[in-house]
């Protein structure tokens, strides 16, 4: 099996038991001990290390499994969107994988659909079906009633 195959197998397991309630419980159960352990240890600098220490290497190995996580997720909703898109028939599929874009293109489109949104907000009161788009209506303009 792959490197990758095998990561993401690991990574959605952990992701699935560390974010499952038990796990905070556990999490919280052993603070809790370690708390404790502290008059035993008379708060030494190796009882400090050992929270120190566990705590680190928790956190920096859990960034990663996070990272995965979000990767997959957002990549996964990013290809839900763009069949939605093709899938719609008045859907423009020139926005597909926009996700790939440079920075300022991004921007340029989103000023674009900004400026559509504000078109068609601006015929909303003045629609009577909900299921009009008011970009096609030719008798709607903000300036004209449609009766």
């Amino acid at each position: 099996m792959h490197i990758d195959a095998l990561f993401s197998r690991f990574a959605r397991s952990m992701a699935r038991v560390l974010g499952h309630p038990l796990a905070f419980g556990l999490a919280a159960l052993f603070i809790l001990a370690w708390l404790i352990s502290g008059p035993l240890f008379h708060f030494s600098d190796t009882w400090q290390l050992v929270i120190n220490t566990g705590t680190t290497i928790i956190t920096f190995l859990m960034v990663f499994l996070i990272q995965n996580t979000q990767n997959r997720d957002s990549e996964a909703m990013q290809v839900k969107l763009d069949e939605l898109i093709r899938a719609t028939k008045q859907a423009n599929n020139t926005i597909l994988d926009t996700e790939d874009l440079e920075e300022q293109d991004l921007e340029h489109l989103q000023q674009h659909y900004s400026f559509l949104a504000q078109r068609a907000q601006s015929h909303l009161p003045h629609q009577r079906h909900s299921d009009e788009n008011p970009l096609e209506s030719k008798d709607v303009s903000p300036t004209t009633k449609k009766k």
